[in-house]
């Protein structure tokens, strides 16, 4: 799961360039992107997608928001000093949790994909689906329940949309099968959750 091609078929540039041009081009031509961007193979760009997303939601969050990660009863400050616990929840993020995270979510999609679609693609393009999905939740750090909780909304939708594009099977048996990934990534992990009940509370119900 974690092989790099070095010389893959389609797939996604690598570099900030091609980073920036697919997250432009997943949110605003999902179909476009899932069909011509994801490749056999080739999920080291995914990864790396998925891994500056998390970076850039985590970073956020410590910049305008930083008593939701510095919990002291979940996030120890080291050695008294928030901003060197600050750089190492953004490297523990990058290196560790979020490719581990990437993957393990994956896993668990690919074992719910067998069960609901019978021919699929393959693991890698799972992985590159997840990945890509998150791209919302570059901006969902920002102190706004609405805007954080559309962005884990259209996460979820870009994960189902992607694996029935990229698996050829149907929104529903997508849907089925992208439910608990999409809760456990956007609802948990982006703090989809949380903003949905926030406005949920704003509005009054």
């Amino acid at each position: 799961m974690t092989t790099w091609v070095e010389t893959p078929e389609g797939g996604r540039s690598r570099g900030p360039v091609g980073i920036a041009r697919a997250w432009a081009e997943v949110l605003v031509r999902p179909r476009r992107f899932f069909t011509n961007g994801v490749a056999p193979g080739d999920q080291a760009p995914g990864l790396a997608f998925a891994v500056v997303v998390a970076v850039s939601y985590v970073v956020g969050l410590l910049a305008v928001q930083p008593e939701t990660i510095l919990d002291t009863s979940l996030v120890p400050i080291l050695g008294g000093s928030p901003a060197l616990t600050m750089v190492l929840v953004v490297l523990v993020t990058a290196v560790v949790a979020a490719p581990a995270g990437l993957h393990l979510t994956a896993a668990i999609q690919t074992v719910l994909l067998m069960l609901t679609v019978k021919d699929r693609a393959g693991v890698s393009e799972t992985v590159q689906v997840v990945g890509y999905a998150t791209a919302p939740c570059a901006l969902a750090w920002l102190p706004f329940p609405t805007l954080a909780a559309a962005c884990a909304l259209y996460g979820a939708g870009l994960l189902i949309f992607g694996l029935a594009v990229v698996h050829e099977t149907s929104l529903l048996r997508a849907a089925v099968a992208g439910a608990v990934p999409a809760g456990l990534v956007f609802g948990v992990a982006y703090g989809g959750v949380w903003a949905l009940q926030s406005v949920a509370a704003a509005v009054g119900l």
